[in-house]
Protein backbone atom coordinates (compact mmCIF):
# COMPACT_ATOMS: atom_id res chain seq x y z
CA UNK A 1 0.00 0.00 0.00
CA UNK A 2 1.36 3.21 -1.20
CA UNK A 3 0.30 6.69 -1.12
CA UNK A 4 1.04 9.78 -3.71
CA UNK A 5 0.19 13.04 -3.47
CA UNK A 6 -1.17 15.61 -5.45
CA UNK A 7 -3.34 19.19 -5.35
CA UNK A 8 -3.02 19.10 -1.88
CA UNK A 9 -4.70 15.27 -0.93
CA UNK A 10 -2.91 12.53 -0.12
CA UNK A 11 -4.28 9.75 -1.83
CA UNK A 12 -4.24 5.55 -1.25
CA UNK A 13 -2.95 3.14 -3.62
CA UNK A 14 -2.01 -0.05 -4.48
CA UNK A 15 -0.43 0.61 -7.23
CA UNK A 16 0.47 3.53 -10.05
CA UNK A 17 -0.56 2.21 -13.39
CA UNK A 18 0.89 5.61 -14.61
CA UNK A 19 4.29 4.68 -13.33
CA UNK A 20 4.57 7.47 -10.96
CA UNK A 21 3.48 6.31 -7.80
CA UNK A 22 5.55 9.28 -5.36
CA UNK A 23 7.22 8.43 -1.87
CA UNK A 24 5.07 8.48 1.41
CA UNK A 25 5.02 12.10 2.74
CA UNK A 26 3.12 14.33 5.21
CA UNK A 27 -0.08 15.37 4.13
CA UNK A 28 1.31 19.67 3.63
CA UNK A 29 -0.35 22.48 2.13
CA UNK A 30 -2.32 22.19 -1.00
CA UNK A 31 0.21 23.60 -3.94
CA UNK A 32 -0.98 26.78 -6.08
CA UNK A 33 -3.28 26.04 -8.53
CA UNK A 34 -3.37 27.94 -11.73
CA UNK A 35 -6.55 30.34 -12.11
CA UNK A 36 -7.05 28.15 -15.64
CA UNK A 37 -7.28 24.80 -13.01
CA UNK A 38 -9.27 26.49 -10.24
CA UNK A 39 -11.74 27.77 -12.30
CA UNK A 40 -12.09 24.27 -14.18
CA UNK A 41 -11.79 22.30 -10.45
CA UNK A 42 -14.46 24.69 -9.08
CA UNK A 43 -16.85 24.21 -11.68
CA UNK A 44 -16.43 20.24 -10.71
CA UNK A 45 -18.19 21.59 -7.78
CA UNK A 46 -20.87 23.54 -9.31
CA UNK A 47 -20.84 21.58 -12.34
CA UNK A 48 -23.22 24.36 -14.54
CA UNK A 49 -24.76 23.29 -17.79
CA UNK A 50 -22.34 26.09 -19.14
CA UNK A 51 -19.02 24.88 -17.19
CA UNK A 52 -19.81 21.38 -18.80
CA UNK A 53 -19.63 23.17 -22.09
CA UNK A 54 -16.55 25.24 -21.39
CA UNK A 55 -14.97 22.30 -19.50
CA UNK A 56 -15.60 19.09 -21.22
CA UNK A 57 -14.34 16.60 -19.14
CA UNK A 58 -16.86 17.60 -16.30
CA UNK A 59 -19.44 15.58 -18.06
CA UNK A 60 -17.42 12.21 -17.23
CA UNK A 61 -16.08 13.26 -14.16
CA UNK A 62 -19.61 13.82 -12.84
CA UNK A 63 -20.25 10.48 -14.33
CA UNK A 64 -17.83 9.01 -12.77
CA UNK A 65 -18.73 10.60 -9.07
CA UNK A 66 -21.91 8.78 -9.48
CA UNK A 67 -20.05 5.36 -10.20
CA UNK A 68 -18.15 6.13 -6.87
CA UNK A 69 -21.68 7.35 -4.80
CA UNK A 70 -22.34 4.16 -2.20
CA UNK A 71 -26.01 5.54 -2.81
CA UNK A 72 -26.13 4.25 -6.50
CA UNK A 73 -23.96 1.14 -5.50
CA UNK A 74 -26.89 0.60 -2.76
CA UNK A 75 -29.35 -0.07 -5.53
CA UNK A 76 -27.98 -3.27 -6.33
CA UNK A 77 -29.30 -5.04 -3.30
CA UNK A 78 -33.16 -2.84 -3.79
CA UNK A 79 -35.42 -5.83 -4.28
CA UNK A 80 -36.52 -4.41 -7.53
CA UNK A 81 -33.25 -5.14 -8.94
CA UNK A 82 -33.36 -8.92 -7.70
CA UNK A 83 -32.88 -11.62 -10.37
CA UNK A 84 -31.07 -8.98 -12.78
CA UNK A 85 -28.22 -10.90 -13.55
CA UNK A 86 -30.42 -13.68 -15.33
CA UNK A 87 -32.07 -10.61 -17.55
CA UNK A 88 -30.32 -9.62 -21.01
CA UNK A 89 -28.93 -6.34 -21.19
CA UNK A 90 -31.95 -4.58 -22.74
CA UNK A 91 -34.23 -6.28 -19.93
CA UNK A 92 -31.99 -4.81 -17.37
CA UNK A 93 -32.43 -1.31 -18.94
CA UNK A 94 -36.06 -1.33 -18.79
CA UNK A 95 -35.78 -2.15 -15.16
CA UNK A 96 -33.65 0.54 -14.31
CA UNK A 97 -36.03 2.44 -16.77
CA UNK A 98 -38.59 2.11 -14.83
CA UNK A 99 -36.85 2.39 -11.46
CA UNK A 100 -35.93 6.02 -12.38
CA UNK A 101 -39.07 7.22 -13.56
CA UNK A 102 -40.52 6.04 -10.24
CA UNK A 103 -38.31 7.81 -8.37
CA UNK A 104 -37.07 11.01 -10.03
CA UNK A 105 -38.95 13.55 -11.65
CA UNK A 106 -37.91 15.72 -14.63
CA UNK A 107 -36.76 19.13 -12.64
CA UNK A 108 -36.87 22.43 -15.07
CA UNK A 109 -37.15 24.90 -12.03
CA UNK A 110 -35.32 28.20 -13.39
CA UNK A 111 -35.05 29.03 -9.65
CA UNK A 112 -33.59 25.66 -7.90
CA UNK A 113 -30.13 26.87 -8.22
CA UNK A 114 -30.37 30.86 -9.07
CA UNK A 115 -29.49 32.93 -11.33
CA UNK A 116 -26.25 35.03 -12.92
CA UNK A 117 -26.38 37.29 -15.86
CA UNK A 118 -24.86 36.50 -19.25
CA UNK A 119 -22.09 39.52 -18.63
CA UNK A 120 -20.67 37.61 -15.58
CA UNK A 121 -20.65 34.08 -17.44
CA UNK A 122 -19.07 35.33 -20.25
CA UNK A 123 -16.22 37.66 -18.51
CA UNK A 124 -15.97 34.54 -16.54
CA UNK A 125 -15.17 31.91 -19.39
CA UNK A 126 -13.38 34.99 -21.71
CA UNK A 127 -10.32 32.68 -21.16
CA UNK A 128 -11.17 29.88 -22.90
CA UNK A 129 -14.17 31.01 -25.88
CA UNK A 130 -15.14 34.24 -26.85
CA UNK A 131 -18.59 35.53 -26.62
CA UNK A 132 -19.70 35.08 -30.29
CA UNK A 133 -18.66 31.54 -29.86
CA UNK A 134 -20.29 30.71 -26.56
CA UNK A 135 -23.77 32.46 -28.32
CA UNK A 136 -23.40 30.20 -31.31
CA UNK A 137 -23.75 27.44 -28.87
CA UNK A 138 -25.62 28.09 -25.71
CA UNK A 139 -29.83 28.64 -25.51
CA UNK A 140 -29.01 31.30 -22.37
CA UNK A 141 -26.83 33.28 -24.57
CA UNK A 142 -28.42 33.50 -27.82
CA UNK A 143 -28.83 30.30 -29.47
CA UNK A 144 -32.45 28.86 -31.09
CA UNK A 145 -31.11 26.14 -33.20
CA UNK A 146 -33.00 25.64 -36.31
CA UNK A 147 -35.83 26.74 -37.71
CA UNK A 148 -38.22 24.40 -34.82
CA UNK A 149 -36.04 26.60 -32.25
CA UNK A 150 -36.81 29.69 -34.32
CA UNK A 151 -40.52 29.46 -33.81
CA UNK A 152 -40.47 28.99 -30.06
CA UNK A 153 -38.92 31.83 -28.27
CA UNK A 154 -36.11 30.15 -26.33
CA UNK A 155 -36.81 32.86 -23.49
CA UNK A 156 -40.26 32.81 -22.97
CA UNK A 157 -40.10 28.80 -23.35
CA UNK A 158 -38.10 28.00 -20.36
CA UNK A 159 -39.49 30.58 -18.31
CA UNK A 160 -36.83 33.45 -18.60
CA UNK A 161 -39.32 35.83 -19.86
CA UNK A 162 -40.15 37.20 -16.39
CA UNK A 163 -36.41 38.48 -15.99
CA UNK A 164 -34.76 41.16 -18.00
CA UNK A 165 -32.64 39.79 -20.46
CA UNK A 166 -28.88 39.41 -19.48
CA UNK A 167 -30.53 36.84 -16.52
CA UNK A 168 -30.49 33.66 -16.97
CA UNK A 169 -30.78 30.53 -14.60
CA UNK A 170 -27.18 28.38 -13.24
CA UNK A 171 -28.59 25.55 -14.31
CA UNK A 172 -26.55 23.63 -11.97
CA UNK A 173 -26.07 19.92 -12.50
CA UNK A 174 -26.47 17.06 -9.45
CA UNK A 175 -25.31 14.37 -8.47
CA UNK A 176 -27.33 11.57 -7.34
CA UNK A 177 -27.44 12.07 -3.30
CA UNK A 178 -28.36 16.24 -4.93
CA UNK A 179 -31.33 14.52 -6.67
CA UNK A 180 -32.13 12.12 -4.02
CA UNK A 181 -32.32 15.28 -1.74
CA UNK A 182 -35.27 16.88 -3.92
CA UNK A 183 -37.06 15.00 -1.78
CA UNK A 184 -36.73 17.60 1.21
CA UNK A 185 -38.10 20.74 -0.73
CA UNK A 186 -41.34 21.80 -1.15
CA UNK A 187 -43.47 20.11 -4.10
CA UNK A 188 -41.54 17.36 -4.31
CA UNK A 189 -42.34 13.81 -3.26
CA UNK A 190 -39.10 11.86 -5.30
CA UNK A 191 -35.81 12.57 -6.30
CA UNK A 192 -35.33 15.24 -9.66
CA UNK A 193 -32.76 16.35 -11.41
CA UNK A 194 -32.63 18.36 -14.89
CA UNK A 195 -31.62 16.74 -18.47
CA UNK A 196 -27.71 16.36 -17.62
CA UNK A 197 -28.25 14.83 -14.35
CA UNK A 198 -30.59 12.19 -15.29
CA UNK A 199 -27.97 11.61 -18.30
CA UNK A 200 -24.85 11.62 -15.70
CA UNK A 201 -26.98 9.32 -13.52
CA UNK A 202 -28.32 6.85 -16.33
CA UNK A 203 -24.59 6.35 -17.72
CA UNK A 204 -23.45 5.40 -13.91
CA UNK A 205 -26.46 2.88 -13.31
CA UNK A 206 -26.53 1.40 -16.43
CA UNK A 207 -22.77 0.27 -15.56
CA UNK A 208 -23.23 -0.20 -12.01
CA UNK A 209 -26.38 -1.49 -11.95
CA UNK A 210 -27.31 -3.17 -15.63
CA UNK A 211 -23.82 -4.18 -15.99
CA UNK A 212 -22.76 -2.58 -19.00
CA UNK A 213 -19.59 -2.07 -20.14
CA UNK A 214 -18.54 1.33 -20.21
CA UNK A 215 -16.98 1.54 -23.44
CA UNK A 216 -20.79 0.84 -24.84
CA UNK A 217 -21.65 3.97 -23.29
CA UNK A 218 -21.19 7.55 -25.15
CA UNK A 219 -22.97 10.85 -23.29
CA UNK A 220 -23.24 13.48 -25.67
CA UNK A 221 -25.02 17.30 -24.92
CA UNK A 222 -26.42 19.42 -27.81
CA UNK A 223 -26.69 23.01 -26.68
CA UNK A 224 -30.71 22.47 -25.50
CA UNK A 225 -30.68 18.85 -23.89
CA UNK A 226 -28.32 15.72 -22.91
CA UNK A 227 -28.58 11.97 -23.77
CA UNK A 228 -27.07 8.86 -23.36
CA UNK A 229 -26.09 6.17 -26.51
CA UNK A 230 -26.10 2.23 -25.33
CA UNK A 231 -24.36 0.29 -28.19
CA UNK A 232 -26.27 -2.62 -26.68
CA UNK A 233 -28.21 -4.37 -29.62
CA UNK A 234 -29.55 -2.18 -32.08
CA UNK A 235 -28.86 0.63 -29.88
CA UNK A 236 -30.45 2.37 -26.61
CA UNK A 237 -30.91 5.97 -26.44
CA UNK A 238 -31.16 7.80 -23.10
CA UNK A 239 -34.03 10.91 -22.72
CA UNK A 240 -34.53 12.55 -19.36
CA UNK A 241 -36.62 9.94 -17.24
CA UNK A 242 -37.12 7.26 -20.08
CA UNK A 243 -35.22 5.58 -23.18
CA UNK A 244 -35.41 5.09 -26.50
CA UNK A 245 -35.35 1.61 -28.64
CA UNK A 246 -34.63 2.11 -32.58
CA UNK A 247 -38.31 0.68 -32.98
CA UNK A 248 -39.09 3.25 -30.56
CA UNK A 249 -37.53 6.06 -32.57
CA UNK A 250 -39.72 5.15 -35.81
CA UNK A 251 -43.10 4.87 -33.83
CA UNK A 252 -44.16 8.36 -34.62
CA UNK A 253 -45.77 9.09 -31.49
CA UNK A 254 -45.91 12.63 -29.66
CA UNK A 255 -43.26 11.29 -26.73
CA UNK A 256 -40.98 9.90 -29.69
CA UNK A 257 -41.05 12.94 -31.21
CA UNK A 258 -39.92 15.05 -28.44
CA UNK A 259 -37.47 12.96 -27.91
CA UNK A 260 -36.17 12.99 -31.62
CA UNK A 261 -35.52 17.24 -31.03
CA UNK A 262 -32.21 17.21 -30.08
CA UNK A 263 -30.96 14.89 -32.56
CA UNK A 264 -32.94 16.31 -35.35
CA UNK A 265 -32.27 20.32 -34.46
CA UNK A 266 -29.26 20.79 -32.67
CA UNK A 267 -26.04 20.18 -33.47
CA UNK A 268 -23.78 17.88 -30.71
CA UNK A 269 -21.09 19.67 -29.17
CA UNK A 270 -19.72 17.15 -26.88
CA UNK A 271 -19.53 13.55 -26.65
CA UNK A 272 -17.50 11.99 -24.13
CA UNK A 273 -16.56 8.13 -23.05
CA UNK A 274 -14.58 6.37 -21.01
CA UNK A 275 -11.58 6.95 -23.43
CA UNK A 276 -11.73 10.50 -23.95
CA UNK A 277 -14.35 13.51 -25.09
CA UNK A 278 -14.65 15.53 -28.44
CA UNK A 279 -16.47 18.86 -28.47
CA UNK A 280 -17.56 20.70 -31.55
CA UNK A 281 -14.81 23.96 -30.59
CA UNK A 282 -12.26 22.72 -29.53
CA UNK A 283 -9.74 21.86 -32.21
CA UNK A 284 -8.07 18.65 -29.91
CA UNK A 285 -9.85 15.50 -29.17
CA UNK A 286 -8.84 13.04 -26.34
CA UNK A 287 -11.88 10.48 -27.60
CA UNK A 288 -10.53 6.93 -29.01
CA UNK A 289 -10.37 7.79 -32.59
CA UNK A 290 -11.61 3.86 -33.12
CA UNK A 291 -13.98 4.43 -30.57
CA UNK A 292 -15.93 7.61 -31.92
CA UNK A 293 -16.22 6.03 -35.76
CA UNK A 294 -17.96 3.31 -33.89
CA UNK A 295 -20.44 5.71 -32.18
CA UNK A 296 -21.12 7.45 -35.00
CA UNK A 297 -21.84 4.57 -37.42
CA UNK A 298 -24.08 3.06 -34.36
CA UNK A 299 -25.74 5.90 -33.98
CA UNK A 300 -26.34 6.60 -37.32
CA UNK A 301 -27.65 3.08 -38.00
CA UNK A 302 -29.81 3.83 -34.84
CA UNK A 303 -31.49 6.84 -36.50
CA UNK A 304 -32.08 5.05 -40.18
CA UNK A 305 -34.35 2.72 -41.00
CA UNK A 306 -36.14 1.23 -43.95
CA UNK A 307 -38.91 2.59 -45.61
CA UNK A 308 -42.08 -0.51 -46.00
CA UNK A 309 -46.03 -0.23 -44.43
CA UNK A 310 -45.42 -0.01 -41.08
CA UNK A 311 -43.21 3.24 -41.48
CA UNK A 312 -45.47 4.31 -43.34
CA UNK A 313 -47.40 4.09 -41.10
CA UNK A 314 -45.70 5.65 -38.17
CA UNK A 315 -44.67 8.45 -40.34
CA UNK A 316 -48.53 8.97 -40.89
CA UNK A 317 -49.20 8.75 -37.13
CA UNK A 318 -46.30 11.55 -36.44
CA UNK A 319 -47.11 13.84 -39.16
CA UNK A 320 -51.24 13.60 -38.63
CA UNK A 321 -51.71 16.97 -41.27
CA UNK A 322 -50.89 14.56 -43.93
CA UNK A 323 -53.68 11.58 -42.33
CA UNK A 324 -55.99 13.83 -44.46
CA UNK A 325 -54.57 12.74 -47.79
CA UNK A 326 -55.24 9.19 -46.69
CA UNK A 327 -57.94 6.40 -46.41
CA UNK A 328 -57.97 3.26 -45.14
CA UNK A 329 -60.16 0.04 -46.29
CA UNK A 330 -61.78 -2.91 -44.20
CA UNK A 331 -63.64 -5.98 -45.28
CA UNK A 332 -66.98 -5.91 -43.41
CA UNK A 333 -69.12 -8.89 -43.90
CA UNK A 334 -67.70 -9.64 -47.46
CA UNK A 335 -68.07 -5.69 -48.38
CA UNK A 336 -65.12 -3.37 -48.49
CA UNK A 337 -65.87 -0.14 -46.87
CA UNK A 338 -63.57 3.06 -46.46
CA UNK A 339 -62.87 5.41 -43.37
CA UNK A 340 -60.69 8.75 -43.41
CA UNK A 341 -57.41 7.96 -41.76
CA UNK A 342 -57.67 10.25 -39.11
CA UNK A 343 -60.40 8.89 -37.91
CA UNK A 344 -58.52 5.80 -37.32
CA UNK A 345 -55.22 7.22 -35.78
CA UNK A 346 -57.94 9.13 -33.77
CA UNK A 347 -59.31 5.55 -32.14
CA UNK A 348 -55.53 4.45 -31.60
CA UNK A 349 -55.35 6.97 -28.59
CA UNK A 350 -57.89 4.74 -26.51
CA UNK A 351 -56.85 1.37 -27.95
CA UNK A 352 -53.70 -1.23 -27.42
CA UNK A 353 -54.16 -2.27 -31.51
CA UNK A 354 -52.59 0.23 -33.91
CA UNK A 355 -52.71 1.08 -37.88
CA UNK A 356 -49.19 0.63 -37.88
CA UNK A 357 -48.93 -3.12 -37.45
CA UNK A 358 -51.20 -6.54 -37.78
CA UNK A 359 -53.86 -5.32 -35.07
CA UNK A 360 -54.98 -2.98 -37.78
CA UNK A 361 -58.30 -5.33 -38.10
CA UNK A 362 -58.86 -5.25 -34.47
CA UNK A 363 -58.87 -1.66 -34.17
CA UNK A 364 -60.78 -0.82 -37.12
CA UNK A 365 -63.60 -3.35 -35.61
CA UNK A 366 -63.92 -1.57 -32.30
CA UNK A 367 -64.72 1.63 -34.46
CA UNK A 368 -68.47 2.81 -34.77
CA UNK A 369 -69.77 1.63 -38.30
CA UNK A 370 -71.28 5.18 -39.19
CA UNK A 371 -67.69 6.77 -39.27
CA UNK A 372 -67.23 3.99 -42.53
CA UNK A 373 -68.56 4.91 -46.15
CA UNK A 374 -69.57 2.15 -48.09
CA UNK A 375 -67.30 3.90 -51.59
CA UNK A 376 -64.01 4.80 -51.93
CA UNK A 377 -63.66 8.66 -50.67
CA UNK A 378 -62.52 10.93 -52.93
CA UNK A 379 -58.76 12.24 -53.97
CA UNK A 380 -57.95 10.22 -51.20
CA UNK A 381 -54.90 7.54 -51.27
CA UNK A 382 -55.53 3.92 -50.32
CA UNK A 383 -52.72 3.30 -47.66
CA UNK A 384 -53.86 -0.58 -47.86
CA UNK A 385 -52.24 -0.83 -51.44
CA UNK A 386 -49.17 -0.38 -49.81
CA UNK A 387 -49.10 -3.54 -48.02
CA UNK A 388 -48.98 -5.27 -51.32
CA UNK A 389 -46.73 -2.70 -53.11
CA UNK A 390 -43.87 -3.51 -50.27
CA UNK A 391 -44.25 -7.41 -49.79
CA UNK A 392 -41.39 -9.17 -50.97
CA UNK A 393 -39.79 -5.85 -51.74
CA UNK A 394 -37.17 -3.87 -50.32
CA UNK A 395 -37.37 -0.05 -51.11
CA UNK A 396 -34.08 1.68 -51.12
CA UNK A 397 -34.53 5.32 -51.19
CA UNK A 398 -31.71 6.61 -52.43
CA UNK A 399 -32.07 4.08 -55.47
CA UNK A 400 -33.40 6.44 -58.37
CA UNK A 401 -35.75 3.66 -59.74
CA UNK A 402 -37.30 2.45 -56.37
CA UNK A 403 -38.42 6.23 -55.75
CA UNK A 404 -39.51 6.77 -59.62
CA UNK A 405 -41.87 3.64 -58.73
CA UNK A 406 -42.85 4.78 -54.84
CA UNK A 407 -43.69 8.24 -56.53
CA UNK A 408 -46.19 6.29 -58.80
CA UNK A 409 -47.69 4.59 -56.15
CA UNK A 410 -48.23 7.56 -54.28
CA UNK A 411 -49.77 9.10 -57.99
CA UNK A 412 -47.40 12.25 -56.97
CA UNK A 413 -48.45 14.70 -59.94
CA UNK A 414 -49.22 17.57 -57.16
CA UNK A 415 -46.48 19.29 -54.97
CA UNK A 416 -48.52 18.01 -51.55
CA UNK A 417 -47.90 14.47 -52.35
CA UNK A 418 -44.14 15.25 -54.07
CA UNK A 419 -44.22 17.20 -49.95
CA UNK A 420 -44.82 13.48 -48.56
CA UNK A 421 -42.63 11.55 -49.87
CA UNK A 422 -39.81 14.31 -49.37
CA UNK A 423 -40.66 14.73 -45.28
CA UNK A 424 -41.43 10.61 -45.13
CA UNK A 425 -37.77 10.14 -46.76
CA UNK A 426 -36.65 12.60 -43.67
CA UNK A 427 -38.43 10.84 -40.99
CA UNK A 428 -36.77 7.60 -41.99
CA UNK A 429 -32.92 8.83 -42.63
CA UNK A 430 -31.49 11.35 -39.80
CA UNK A 431 -27.86 12.68 -40.04
CA UNK A 432 -26.62 13.83 -36.83
CA UNK A 433 -24.65 16.71 -36.91
CA UNK A 434 -22.01 15.73 -34.52
CA UNK A 435 -18.64 16.87 -34.78
CA UNK A 436 -16.41 16.25 -37.42
CA UNK A 437 -13.62 13.06 -37.05
CA UNK A 438 -11.44 15.95 -38.46
CA UNK A 439 -9.47 16.83 -35.34
CA UNK A 440 -6.16 16.14 -33.77
CA UNK A 441 -6.71 13.31 -31.39
CA UNK A 442 -4.78 13.48 -28.61
CA UNK A 443 -4.16 10.18 -26.97
CA UNK A 444 -5.13 9.91 -23.05
CA UNK A 445 -5.26 7.68 -20.46
CA UNK A 446 -8.90 5.72 -20.89
CA UNK A 447 -10.77 5.10 -17.48
CA UNK A 448 -10.48 1.64 -17.59
CA UNK A 449 -13.01 -0.71 -15.09
CA UNK A 450 -14.78 -3.47 -15.60
CA UNK A 451 -18.68 -4.63 -14.34
CA UNK A 452 -16.42 -7.06 -12.22
CA UNK A 453 -14.91 -4.81 -10.12
CA UNK A 454 -15.89 -4.05 -6.68
CA UNK A 455 -16.82 -0.12 -5.82
CA UNK A 456 -13.55 0.08 -3.33
CA UNK A 457 -11.43 -1.52 -6.26
CA UNK A 458 -13.11 0.90 -8.38
CA UNK A 459 -12.28 3.49 -6.09
CA UNK A 460 -8.50 2.74 -5.13
CA UNK A 461 -8.09 2.53 -9.21
CA UNK A 462 -9.18 6.03 -9.67
CA UNK A 463 -6.93 7.31 -6.99
CA UNK A 464 -4.32 5.55 -8.75
CA UNK A 465 -4.83 7.34 -11.89
CA UNK A 466 -5.36 10.81 -11.01
CA UNK A 467 -2.03 12.26 -11.68
CA UNK A 468 -2.07 11.21 -14.86
CA UNK A 469 -5.73 11.28 -15.79
CA UNK A 470 -7.71 14.75 -15.40
CA UNK A 471 -10.90 13.08 -15.47
CA UNK A 472 -10.58 10.90 -12.82
CA UNK A 473 -9.09 14.01 -10.67
CA UNK A 474 -11.65 15.66 -11.61
CA UNK A 475 -14.26 13.27 -10.48
CA UNK A 476 -13.29 13.27 -6.84
CA UNK A 477 -14.11 16.74 -6.58
CA UNK A 478 -17.09 16.77 -8.06
CA UNK A 479 -17.56 13.43 -5.84
CA UNK A 480 -16.89 15.97 -2.95
CA UNK A 481 -15.08 14.44 -0.50
CA UNK A 482 -12.69 17.02 0.81
CA UNK A 483 -10.77 14.51 2.35
CA UNK A 484 -8.96 13.85 -0.78
CA UNK A 485 -9.82 17.09 -2.52
CA UNK A 486 -7.81 20.56 -2.18
CA UNK A 487 -10.20 23.17 -0.44
CA UNK A 488 -9.40 26.03 -2.57
CA UNK A 489 -11.65 24.99 -5.73
CA UNK A 490 -14.64 23.98 -3.06
CA UNK A 491 -14.74 27.33 -1.53
CA UNK A 492 -14.07 29.10 -4.81
CA UNK A 493 -17.63 27.36 -5.80
CA UNK A 494 -19.25 28.10 -2.60
CA UNK A 495 -18.08 31.83 -2.15
CA UNK A 496 -18.83 32.63 -5.60
CA UNK A 497 -21.95 30.54 -6.77
CA UNK A 498 -24.32 30.38 -4.12
CA UNK A 499 -27.22 32.61 -5.46
CA UNK A 500 -29.84 30.61 -3.41
CA UNK A 501 -28.73 30.88 -0.07
CA UNK A 502 -27.66 34.45 -0.71
CA UNK A 503 -31.10 35.68 -1.93
CA UNK A 504 -32.73 33.69 0.63
CA UNK A 505 -31.11 35.35 3.07
CA UNK A 506 -31.48 39.14 2.15
CA UNK A 507 -34.34 40.13 4.38
CA UNK A 508 -32.58 37.94 7.52
CA UNK A 509 -30.50 39.75 9.75
CA UNK A 510 -27.69 38.37 10.76
CA UNK A 511 -28.96 36.51 13.67
CA UNK A 512 -31.74 35.42 11.92
CA UNK A 513 -29.91 33.96 9.40
CA UNK A 514 -27.69 32.14 11.81
CA UNK A 515 -30.54 30.77 13.77
CA UNK A 516 -32.14 29.78 10.24
CA UNK A 517 -29.43 27.65 9.73
CA UNK A 518 -29.12 26.92 13.14
CA UNK A 519 -32.56 25.17 12.82
CA UNK A 520 -31.71 23.27 9.90
CA UNK A 521 -31.17 18.97 10.77
CA UNK A 522 -27.63 18.35 11.61
CA UNK A 523 -27.44 15.85 8.94
CA UNK A 524 -25.40 15.92 5.76
CA UNK A 525 -27.12 14.79 2.50
CA UNK A 526 -23.11 13.47 1.49
CA UNK A 527 -21.89 10.63 3.51
CA UNK A 528 -18.27 10.14 5.39
CA UNK A 529 -15.92 12.97 4.49
CA UNK A 530 -18.18 14.48 1.74
CA UNK A 531 -19.25 18.46 2.00
CA UNK A 532 -22.61 19.86 0.62
CA UNK A 533 -22.66 23.45 -0.94
CA UNK A 534 -23.64 26.31 0.55
CA UNK A 535 -27.06 25.84 -2.13
CA UNK A 536 -27.58 22.48 -1.46
CA UNK A 537 -28.03 23.29 2.09
CA UNK A 538 -30.43 26.34 1.86
CA UNK A 539 -32.54 24.60 -0.72
CA UNK A 540 -32.83 21.00 1.57
CA UNK A 541 -32.62 22.69 4.35
CA UNK A 542 -30.51 20.79 6.24
CA UNK A 543 -26.62 20.46 6.79
CA UNK A 544 -23.64 19.04 8.76
CA UNK A 545 -22.15 21.75 11.08
CA UNK A 546 -19.28 22.31 8.78
CA UNK A 547 -21.52 22.36 6.24
CA UNK A 548 -23.57 25.17 7.35
CA UNK A 549 -20.84 26.98 8.60
CA UNK A 550 -19.31 27.51 5.35
CA UNK A 551 -23.03 28.28 3.83
CA UNK A 552 -22.92 31.12 6.66
CA UNK A 553 -19.93 32.37 5.80
CA UNK A 554 -20.94 32.79 1.52
CA UNK A 555 -23.92 34.29 2.69
CA UNK A 556 -21.71 36.96 5.15
CA UNK A 557 -19.32 37.27 2.53
CA UNK A 558 -22.09 38.38 -0.23
CA UNK A 559 -22.79 40.98 2.40
CA UNK A 560 -19.47 42.35 3.43
CA UNK A 561 -16.83 41.28 0.77
CA UNK A 562 -13.82 42.98 2.81
CA UNK A 563 -14.38 41.40 5.88
CA UNK A 564 -12.89 38.24 6.23
CA UNK A 565 -14.21 34.94 8.09
CA UNK A 566 -12.70 32.05 9.15
CA UNK A 567 -13.42 28.39 9.86
CA UNK A 568 -11.54 25.96 12.19
CA UNK A 569 -13.26 22.95 11.98
CA UNK A 570 -11.82 20.23 14.09
CA UNK A 571 -12.77 16.51 15.05
CA UNK A 572 -16.43 17.02 16.49
CA UNK A 573 -16.51 20.67 16.13
CA UNK A 574 -16.67 23.90 13.68
CA UNK A 575 -16.35 27.35 14.29
CA UNK A 576 -17.28 30.41 12.09
CA UNK A 577 -15.59 33.79 13.01
CA UNK A 578 -15.88 37.46 11.79
CA UNK A 579 -14.86 40.85 13.15
CA UNK A 580 -17.99 40.81 15.54
CA UNK A 581 -19.37 37.23 15.13
CA UNK A 582 -18.64 33.50 16.59
CA UNK A 583 -20.55 30.55 16.25
CA UNK A 584 -20.23 26.95 16.99
CA UNK A 585 -21.89 24.31 15.58
CA UNK A 586 -21.27 20.15 16.32
CA UNK A 587 -19.77 18.63 12.93
CA UNK A 588 -19.64 15.00 12.40
CA UNK A 589 -17.30 14.82 8.68
CA UNK A 590 -14.40 14.56 10.58
CA UNK A 591 -12.20 17.08 8.72
CA UNK A 592 -9.35 19.27 10.27
CA UNK A 593 -9.01 22.62 8.79
CA UNK A 594 -8.16 26.06 9.10
CA UNK A 595 -10.19 28.55 6.09
CA UNK A 596 -10.37 31.71 5.75
CA UNK A 597 -12.27 33.55 2.87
Amino acid sequence: MGRIRGRGFLCYVYASPCGNELTENAMTKAPDISPRDLEKYSSALTLSDMEIFIFPELLYALTLANILSPRLWAWRDHEWFAKLDGMTPYRRILRLKQFIIDNYEFNLDLDTWGLTTQEREIERFRPWMDEATIAQSNALFGYEGDKYYFSLDIRRHFGLDKYDGNIIPYWKTETVEAMDAFRFKDGYQTGAGECVSLSTLYAAAMFVVCRIPLEDIFLFATPLHSQNFIDTADGVLTNNRRVVTKNMWFNGTELTEKAQRALRHEQVTLVAHNTGFIHVVYPEATIAPEAYTRFRKKLKEFVTTDLNAETLANYLRQNSRHQLCFQIAHDFRGKPRYIAAEKVYAYEHSSSFKVSDKTRDKLLEEIDEDEFFTEPIPERILLNKFETFFKGRKVDIDNAEHTRQLMKEFNCTDHHTCEIIKEMFHFLRLEPRLPPEGRTFVAAEPIRISTEMTRDQIFSYLESIRACQPVADLAFYAFRDLSRADWAPFLKAAMERSPVSVTGAQNMSRDQVVAHLAGFPNESIYDGTRLAQPDEVWNYRRGDGLERAICLAAILKARRPEESVSIRSTEGDVEVKSTDLTVRWPTGKGLDAQLTV
